[in-house]
């Protein structure tokens, strides 16, 4: 049995509407004879997500968001009040990595790497917010995981919020 199946819906580059009742019909069959245990959308908008869990129950919504990419904002806060996790994919930038002075700013201040300010700005958003960062080394791995111990203030907050509106 897979654990978890994330029904990745792709009608554009990024969330485009579209219907998903019919991928998604087949991934509840699957659910239903015991194949796959939970159900995740990935690329999703709100309406699919709202659509998906009429037709089964959703653990999980994977979608694209970091410090520069915060459109799901609203959506994070709706899963949140749901239960529902939310996986941000690319937290670090992806292909072109965050960079920002107010975010190395805020690193030094607090003696920390950028990314790891970065997570740990994501890990302070919400608590649904599951992070899966990349890594290819076990160094990079515990540098990551610093992320979760670092303690960021309001003032922080507000100025790493400030770089979404800055791009």
């Amino acid at each position: 049995m897979l654990e978890v199946v994330n029904l990745r819906i792709m009608f554009g580059m990024g969330p485009t509407e579209g219907s998903i009742e019919a991928p998604l019909s087949a991934l509840a069959e699957l659910q239903s004879r015991g194949l796959v245990r939970h159900i995740g959308l990935s690329n999703a908008t709100a309406a699919q997500v709202a659509e998906g869990r009429k037709l089964a129950p959703i653990v999980c919504v994977q979608n694209q968001y970091n410090l520069a990419h915060r459109e799901d904002d609203a959506l994070i806060d709706e899963l949140a009040q749901a239960g529902i996790a939310y996986v941000p994919f690319f937290p670090l930038g992806g292909f072109s990595p965050l960079q920002s002075s107010t975010l190395s700013d805020v690193a030094s201040r607090l003696g920390a790497t950028p990314m790891q300010v970065a997570l740990a700005r994501l890990l302070a958003r919400s608590p649904n917010i599951l992070l899966i960062p990349g890594t290819s080394s076990v160094a990079h791995l515990k540098e990551n995981l610093f992320a979760a111990d670092i303690v960021l203030s309001e003032e922080d907050m507000t100025a790493l919020n400030g770089i979404a509106a800055a791009k």
